[in-house]
């Protein structure tokens, strides 16, 4: 019971993380319960035992912040499930949509040697396969500057290098028309009346709704 508190701290480590990089103005205890399924009870509960131990703080409008103990935490777990990703993509030869759910559970897994063998058998990435960046050991991201391609200019070959949806769903839809991570595309129309987007990949046409065109980034 123990190790499963354990793994379920950490999770919310990482949700509270992912919140902030998103830039969620208000991280409450509803949102955060939103985030992680999770009745709000519990995690009032959660949150109340992780600001006894300094790794959240909670302001007077009840906003759930990491203090850096907590965010120095949270980016070790983002660093091993990212790391975990990019083994299981290119060393298993799992697809992008499979590994989510496996490096879940093998984040987990804390032995600093192992992290740190990971990373130079891969040859230090900095990215995992959906363009997340990697923490490195002192729990830096290198971020590239990204634009989503609805906003992207006409004309110009444009690189893919990150998504704003990872969503099992998404990357599915991505594989079923041919793009992923590292493709070069190129805006050849916008549809005035709904802002679908007309893309060239490979010498063949693909067109985006506007959704899917403003959740897929690519590089400034």
């Amino acid at each position: 019971m123990q190790h499963f508190a354990y793994h379920s701290e950490e999770n919310y480590l990482k949700t509270l993380y992912k919140l902030e990089d998103k830039k969620v103005k208000k991280v409450n205890n509803t949102a955060l319960s939103k985030a992680l399924e999770l009745n709000p009870a519990t995690v009032l509960e959660a949150v109340r035992k992780m600001s006894e131990k300094k790794l959240v703080t909670v302001l007077a409008d009840k906003t759930i912040q990491l203090t850096d103990k907590g965010r120095k935490k949270a980016l070790q777990i983002v660093r091993r499930h990212r790391l975990w990703e990019v083994f299981l993509v290119d060393k298993l030869n799992y697809k992008w949509d499979e590994v989510h759910h496996i490096a879940e559970q093998l984040e987990h897994i804390e032995a600093d040697s192992l992290t740190e063998r990971l990373e130079a058998f891969l040859g230090n990435p900095t990215v995992d396969p959906h363009g997340d960046p990697i923490p490195d050991e002192s729990g830096k991201l290198k971020r590239i500057k990204t634009q989503p391609l609805s906003e992207a200019p006409w004309n110009k070959k444009l690189t893919i290098v990150a998504l704003g949806n990872s969503s099992d769903e998404f990357l599915k839809y991505l594989n079923k028309i041919g793009l992923s991570i590292g493709a070069t595309v190129e805006v050849a129309e916008v549809e005035d009346f709904d802002k679908s987007i007309t893309i060239l990949h490979k010498k063949s046409s693909i067109t985006l709704s506007n959704e899917a065109a403003n959740t897929l980034l690519v590089a400034l």
